[in-house]
Protein backbone atom coordinates (compact mmCIF):
# COMPACT_ATOMS: atom_id res chain seq x y z
CA UNK A 1 0.00 0.00 0.00
CA UNK A 2 1.40 3.13 -1.00
CA UNK A 3 1.91 5.72 1.41
CA UNK A 4 0.74 9.36 1.82
CA UNK A 5 3.86 11.51 0.88
CA UNK A 6 4.04 9.24 -2.44
CA UNK A 7 0.37 9.44 -3.27
CA UNK A 8 0.96 13.39 -2.58
CA UNK A 9 3.96 13.19 -5.03
CA UNK A 10 2.97 11.76 -7.53
CA UNK A 11 -0.28 14.03 -8.09
CA UNK A 12 1.89 16.95 -7.80
CA UNK A 13 4.33 15.09 -10.58
CA UNK A 14 0.98 14.58 -12.62
CA UNK A 15 -0.08 18.12 -12.33
CA UNK A 16 3.67 19.55 -13.18
CA UNK A 17 3.63 17.19 -16.49
CA UNK A 18 0.11 18.49 -17.60
CA UNK A 19 1.16 22.24 -17.39
CA UNK A 20 5.07 21.57 -18.51
CA UNK A 21 5.79 22.67 -22.07
CA UNK A 22 8.55 21.00 -21.29
CA UNK A 23 10.44 18.28 -18.72
CA UNK A 24 14.14 17.47 -19.23
CA UNK A 25 15.45 14.13 -17.93
CA UNK A 26 19.15 14.58 -16.29
CA UNK A 27 21.75 12.04 -14.70
CA UNK A 28 23.12 14.52 -12.35
CA UNK A 29 25.78 11.90 -10.35
CA UNK A 30 29.06 13.42 -10.58
CA UNK A 31 28.14 16.69 -9.15
CA UNK A 32 28.60 17.94 -5.52
CA UNK A 33 26.51 19.90 -3.50
CA UNK A 34 27.93 23.02 -4.38
CA UNK A 35 27.82 22.49 -8.51
CA UNK A 36 23.69 21.27 -8.18
CA UNK A 37 23.05 24.64 -5.67
CA UNK A 38 24.19 26.49 -8.61
CA UNK A 39 22.38 24.70 -11.00
CA UNK A 40 19.17 25.15 -9.10
CA UNK A 41 19.95 28.52 -8.68
CA UNK A 42 20.37 28.85 -12.64
CA UNK A 43 17.12 27.39 -12.79
CA UNK A 44 15.40 29.58 -10.12
CA UNK A 45 16.11 33.20 -11.62
CA UNK A 46 14.42 31.37 -14.81
CA UNK A 47 11.39 30.28 -13.37
CA UNK A 48 12.62 26.76 -14.27
CA UNK A 49 11.75 23.81 -11.25
CA UNK A 50 14.55 21.26 -11.02
CA UNK A 51 14.65 18.69 -8.10
CA UNK A 52 14.89 15.09 -8.09
CA UNK A 53 12.28 12.56 -8.42
CA UNK A 54 11.71 8.85 -7.77
CA UNK A 55 11.46 7.13 -11.34
CA UNK A 56 8.23 4.72 -10.38
CA UNK A 57 6.48 8.03 -8.89
CA UNK A 58 7.27 9.88 -12.68
CA UNK A 59 6.11 6.95 -14.50
CA UNK A 60 3.26 6.63 -12.87
CA UNK A 61 2.60 10.41 -13.07
CA UNK A 62 3.14 10.17 -16.84
CA UNK A 63 0.88 7.07 -17.09
CA UNK A 64 -1.81 9.42 -15.46
CA UNK A 65 -0.90 12.04 -18.46
CA UNK A 66 -1.18 9.11 -20.71
CA UNK A 67 2.64 9.86 -22.24
CA UNK A 68 4.09 6.61 -23.44
CA UNK A 69 7.96 6.29 -24.05
CA UNK A 70 9.49 7.59 -20.92
CA UNK A 71 10.36 4.64 -19.38
CA UNK A 72 13.96 4.43 -21.08
CA UNK A 73 15.06 7.52 -19.43
CA UNK A 74 13.59 6.77 -15.86
CA UNK A 75 16.55 4.63 -14.98
CA UNK A 76 19.30 5.16 -12.51
CA UNK A 77 19.33 8.75 -10.53
CA UNK A 78 17.21 10.94 -11.91
CA UNK A 79 16.48 14.53 -12.01
CA UNK A 80 14.05 17.22 -14.05
CA UNK A 81 14.04 19.97 -15.10
CA UNK A 82 10.75 21.23 -15.99
CA UNK A 83 9.98 24.83 -17.52
CA UNK A 84 6.50 25.93 -17.43
CA UNK A 85 6.82 29.51 -20.16
CA UNK A 86 9.35 29.17 -22.47
CA UNK A 87 10.26 25.18 -23.54
CA UNK A 88 14.19 25.62 -24.30
CA UNK A 89 15.20 27.62 -21.83
CA UNK A 90 16.17 24.30 -19.21
CA UNK A 91 17.93 23.11 -22.51
CA UNK A 92 20.16 26.58 -22.58
CA UNK A 93 20.76 26.53 -19.12
CA UNK A 94 21.66 22.80 -18.86
CA UNK A 95 23.96 23.53 -22.09
CA UNK A 96 25.95 26.08 -20.63
CA UNK A 97 26.02 24.76 -16.94
CA UNK A 98 27.60 21.40 -18.98
CA UNK A 99 30.61 23.38 -20.74
CA UNK A 100 31.91 23.75 -17.55
CA UNK A 101 30.83 20.80 -15.22
CA UNK A 102 30.61 18.47 -17.53
CA UNK A 103 27.41 17.31 -16.11
CA UNK A 104 24.53 16.93 -15.57
CA UNK A 105 23.78 14.71 -18.87
CA UNK A 106 19.95 14.42 -20.47
CA UNK A 107 18.82 11.48 -21.05
CA UNK A 108 15.63 12.59 -22.41
CA UNK A 109 12.95 15.18 -23.10
CA UNK A 110 9.58 15.93 -22.93
CA UNK A 111 9.34 18.64 -25.36
CA UNK A 112 5.52 20.37 -25.63
CA UNK A 113 3.80 16.50 -25.46
CA UNK A 114 6.51 14.77 -27.65
CA UNK A 115 8.92 12.51 -26.32
CA UNK A 116 12.39 12.97 -27.70
CA UNK A 117 15.98 10.88 -27.07
CA UNK A 118 18.63 12.84 -25.12
CA UNK A 119 20.69 12.81 -28.82
CA UNK A 120 18.11 15.66 -30.18
CA UNK A 121 19.34 17.75 -26.59
CA UNK A 122 21.96 19.56 -28.74
CA UNK A 123 19.69 21.11 -31.48
CA UNK A 124 16.61 21.92 -29.08
CA UNK A 125 19.30 24.18 -26.86
CA UNK A 126 21.02 25.66 -29.94
CA UNK A 127 16.79 26.63 -30.61
CA UNK A 128 16.53 30.64 -30.36
CA UNK A 129 14.27 31.75 -27.38
CA UNK A 130 10.45 33.07 -27.93
CA UNK A 131 12.33 36.67 -27.51
CA UNK A 132 14.80 36.20 -29.77
CA UNK A 133 12.49 34.42 -32.60
CA UNK A 134 10.44 38.01 -32.24
CA UNK A 135 12.87 40.39 -32.18
CA UNK A 136 14.30 38.48 -35.55
CA UNK A 137 10.28 39.04 -36.85
CA UNK A 138 10.33 42.41 -36.24
CA UNK A 139 13.49 43.42 -37.45
CA UNK A 140 12.92 41.57 -40.63
CA UNK A 141 9.48 43.91 -40.55
CA UNK A 142 11.71 46.66 -40.05
CA UNK A 143 14.02 46.16 -42.59
CA UNK A 144 12.20 47.21 -45.78
CA UNK A 145 10.24 49.81 -44.18
CA UNK A 146 14.22 51.41 -43.43
CA UNK A 147 14.99 50.75 -46.56
CA UNK A 148 12.44 52.79 -48.50
CA UNK A 149 12.41 55.68 -46.36
CA UNK A 150 15.91 55.54 -46.75
CA UNK A 151 14.54 55.64 -50.85
CA UNK A 152 11.99 58.34 -50.49
CA UNK A 153 14.81 60.67 -48.00
CA UNK A 154 17.68 60.17 -51.04
CA UNK A 155 15.11 61.10 -53.82
CA UNK A 156 13.98 64.33 -51.67
CA UNK A 157 17.67 65.56 -50.68
CA UNK A 158 18.88 64.89 -54.27
CA UNK A 159 15.77 67.19 -55.43
CA UNK A 160 16.77 70.01 -52.56
CA UNK A 161 20.34 69.59 -54.11
CA UNK A 162 19.47 70.70 -57.74
CA UNK A 163 17.68 73.48 -56.28
CA UNK A 164 20.33 74.48 -53.83
CA UNK A 165 22.58 74.34 -57.05
CA UNK A 166 20.39 75.86 -59.44
CA UNK A 167 19.68 79.07 -56.93
CA UNK A 168 23.69 79.27 -56.99
CA UNK A 169 24.10 79.59 -60.13
CA UNK A 170 21.16 81.94 -60.38
CA UNK A 171 22.51 84.27 -57.63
Amino acid sequence: MPNKKNIQQVTELTEKLEKAKSVYFTDYIGLNVGDITKLRAKFFENSVEYYVAKNTLLKIAAENNKIEGLEEFLTGPTAIAIAYDEPTVPAKILKDFAKKYEKPTVKGMLFDGEVLDGSKFKGIADMPSREELLSIFASSLQSPLVKLAGTLNAAMTNLVNVLDSLKAQKS
